[in-house]
């Protein structure tokens, strides 16, 4: 059955880590609708949840979309794997899940190059705001969060030699790589908690999936976005082989990732 005619208030094509958190965020006062349309699963597997298994998901056609580079002439002619995830929490739910911001000169030299209101002080009350350190909260980082982050836990032999080397070396060392001093080796915080891994989807979606408000639909494949004039106006999508459409009140929004959006743009 197609269903066209569907009107929502937003319609979000991705559900990785920007569709996640937006579908939340969007949906919490009740006053609007909201459609998230994803072409994975639901991602409900031992080899997402098990942090150890991190780098088995990423090799699999279910939670990968399998984007290999074009034939690179350094390197011998090689095709490189671009990790790319599919299915609830996007790349979130297949990555390394190391929890590390961006430099702060970085986001100063956007505001400085023009990009009003993202020098890091601006941005700092966000993190902060976004993150449930299990360690606790300071100036720098967040304790209530929906995205957990703890220490990570390695302390082997290897672990502790690498350290070393890099002390012997002459580099730096920091207690917190997303605190005040970022440069230097130290303990990677990790998006972890509970012994689960912690992807966007668990931290913003799935709380937000109990809203009356919020529709997520998986094994959605988006082929279109639909245009009056300049104005995107809805989207087009393939579900269990029927083509369907629907309408946005307020805005498309494109959170397919680096490869998927604008691809999408351009069919």
């Amino acid at each position: 059955m197609n269903k066209g005619g569907e009107t929502f208030d937003y319609v979000i094509v991705g559900a990785g880590s920007a569709g996640c958190v937006l579908a939340s965020r969007l949906s919490e006062d009740g006053r609007f609708t909201v459609l998230v349309l994803e072409h994975g699963g639901s991602n409900r597997s031992v080899f997402i949840d098990m942090p150890s298994a991190l780098s088995i998901p990423m090799h699999m056609t279910k939670y990968d979309w399998g984007y290999v580079s074009e034939p690179e002439p350094h390197l011998d002619g090689r095709r490189l794997h671009c990790p790319r995830g599919k299915g609830l929490g996007g790349s979130s739910a297949i990555n390394g899940l190391v929890y590390v911001r961006g430099n702060p000169l970085d986001f100063d030299r956007w505001e400085s190059e023009g990009a009003a209101g993202w020098s890091y002080a601006r941005v700092l009350p966000y993190f902060r705001r976004a993150e449930g350190r299990a360690e606790g909260g300071d100036v720098y980082r967040g304790a209530e969060g929906p995205l957990k982050t703890r220490y990570g836990r390695l302390d082997n032999p290897l672990y502790r030699a690498f350290i070393e080397a890099a002390r012997e070396a002459g580099y730096g060392e920091t207690s917190d790589i997303n605190g005040f001093r970022q440069e230097g080796f130290g303990r990677m915080d990790m998006t972890v908690h509970r012994g689960l891994r912690w992807s966007a989807a668990r931290a913003y979606l799935k709380p937000a999936m109990k809203r009356p408000n919020v529709e997520v639909r998986t094994q959605a494949l988006a082929t279109c976005i639909r245009f009056e004039g300049r104005r995107a106006v809805g989207a087009s999508y393939v579900r269990g082989g029927v083509e369907n459409t629907v309408a946005a009140r307020r805005e498309v929004i494109l959170a397919g990732g680096a490869i998927n959006t604008p691809q999408l743009l351009q069919l």
